[in-house]
């Protein structure tokens, strides 16, 4: 048997998954548009972020005390040297990003306002520099966060389909099907 993630673990990368693509999006979406779905898209934003922030601390601490299935001890050193990265990559930026995100917003005098009432303290003196500096880190690492996913998507789907490896079903919701051996075989 694969050794996997734990269920709280699987639920958490999932859960992330979809609340980091929606916010992909729905960054593109206030990016591209003028129309009065701008402000519900920011305000969706914003509180999606925090969402992720909080979530993605929890999962860190979850997976410092659970830790990670082994990687197959057969794959070559500089492809468990970027599985490693990858992944502290992917931490940084599930952490970091929703970080710039409030630090850009106080640093533009801005409130950050959660479900349309609960407004976050600012972390940041106003500073119209400091907010073009941290819009533009924000903007640009977007760009980076998308590559980061779609390189940890295909590694995963080269794990599950190519190598065939258990890495893909260590985080999968459910065990994919093993081909039944025969008696003799």
């Amino acid at each position: 048997m694969t050794p996997r993630f734990s269920a709280l673990q699987r639920l958490l990368h999932w859960l992330m998954a979809a609340c980091i693509l929606a916010m992909l999006f729905i960054g593109v979406g206030m990016n591209s548009t003028v129309t009065p779905k701008y402000l519900p898209l920011v305000e969706t934003h914003k509180t999606l972020g925090f969402v992720i922030l909080l979530l993605a601390l929890i999962r860190l601490a979850v997976r410092l005390v659970v830790g990670a299935p082994p990687l197959p001890a057969d794959l070559p050193p500089l492809i468990k040297l970027g599985a490693h990265l990858s992944h502290y990559g992917l931490y940084a930026l599930m952490i970091g990003m929703p970080l710039l995100g409030w630090g850009m917003l106080s640093a533009g005098g801005y409130p950050v306002v959660l479900l349309g009432h609960i407004q976050l303290p600012a972390i940041l003196a106003p500073s119209d520099a400091l907010h073009t500096v941290l819009w533009n880190a924000h903007f640009y690492l977007a760009f980076a966060f998308f590559g980061l996913i779609a390189l940890h998507a295909g590694a995963a789907l080269f794990h599950g389909f190519i190598r065939r490896d258990g890495v893909l079903e260590s985080m999968a919701s459910v065990s994919a099907p093993r081909e039944a051996t025969r008696p003799g075989k």
